[in-house]
């Protein structure tokens, strides 16, 4: 990864406030404070793949306290933080929960208000995940702030796994790859926190965690041409009849949900020049309908103009 920062070269009375200002303009508004009286030394590292942008964080025993504006600053709140903690111990705040995590383990915070406490010699990567992406399907960020994915999880080692690969291979990648490996990086962490969710959830959530991991199935099932109500209900661990008053709850249709995101994801692939080389048939195919004509009859329903005329849209006003 390539160094941002490090004090290394720095008067040791001069760290702390070099380090202060870095992550000021570098990742949010905050406070910090030390917890020990060792020489501070600390160093940021940044790697990215595709959209994600990613950052390796080498500090000292701190206190680091994010502000309420935080939101505001940078990109406007639309990025949640996951933390994968590489070595040290951390304790983080947020939300009215408080949770510490251990090597291995894996944990969101999103930009509110929140405390981190690290212990002496704390590494982390840190990654800005799309807001859209982790709450369309899992639901508000407060479900899950400040909730430890530990390591004990299958499913965090999966995603600690593939992206420790990741950064060791990006400079491999083709632009192309690199957006879809950054796609599949953010669904893996969804998944993760899905798990570790369903997991252990008060009583009053159960209902939101079911209809969590229904779309989650979803998400990871889209092309299946079989996916339907039943086949979810009992991915889930639900009946039927339970499956579809928990989505009427929400205002939703099992079945319309699922349609509704199979063309989110046809008319997102018409956009992208990297599926330019498919034609409409296999594209449809690939996103879960059985027929081109069905799917070109849903999609201008949907979006009032036919599939081709969406792409041939999309494309010519890509740069």
């Amino acid at each position: 990864m390539e160094i941002l920062f490090s004090t290394e070269s720095l008067h040791p009375a001069d760290g702390l406030k070099a380090w202060r200002k870095v992550m000021l303009e570098r990742l949010v508004p905050i406070e910090i404070e030390r917890l020990d009286d060792r020489p501070f030394a600390c160093k940021m590292e940044f790697a990215s793949v595709g959209p994600l942008r990613m950052k390796r964080l080498t500090q000292g025993a701190l206190r680091s306290e994010m502000m309420p504006n935080a939101a505001r600053h940078r990109d406007g709140g639309g990025t949640v933080a996951t933390i994968f903690l590489l070595a040290g111990a951390l304790t983080c705040q947020q939300d009215g929960r408080e949770s510490v995590q251990q090597p291995g383990d894996i944990v969101v915070l999103d930009r509110r208000h929140a405390v981190v406490t690290s212990s002496a010699g704390s590494q982390a990567l840190f990654l800005k995940l799309p807001r859209e992406r982790l709450e369309g399907i899992l639901g508000p960020s407060r479900l899950y702030t400040s909730l430890t994915m530990g390591a004990d999880l299958a499913s965090t080692i999966l995603v600690t796994n593939f992206f420790h690969d990741l950064i060791r291979v990006r400079r491999q990648l083709t632009p192309d790859a690199a957006d879809r490996m950054a796609l599949i990086g953010a669904d893996l962490i969804v998944a993760n926190i899905a798990e570790r969710l369903a997991r252990a959830v008060p009583r009053p959530l159960h209902g939101t965690v079911v209809v969590q991991r229904a779309k989650a199935y979803v998400e990871d099932h889209l092309a299946d041409l079989t996916l339907d109500p039943p086949q979810l209900a009992a991915a889930v661990g639900v009946s039927l009849r339970r499956l579809q008053e928990l989505f009427h709850e929400r205002d939703q249709h099992i079945s319309d949900w699922i349609w509704g995101r199979r063309l989110e994801v046809a008319a997102k692939r018409l956009c992208d020049p990297g599926f330019a080389h498919l034609s409409i048939g296999v594209l449809a195919y690939g996103s879960g309908f059985g027929s081109q004509p069905h799917f070109s009859k849903r999609f201008k329903d949907r979006f009032s103009v036919t599939p081709r005329e969406y792409r041939q849209a999309a494309l010519i006003g890509a740069p």
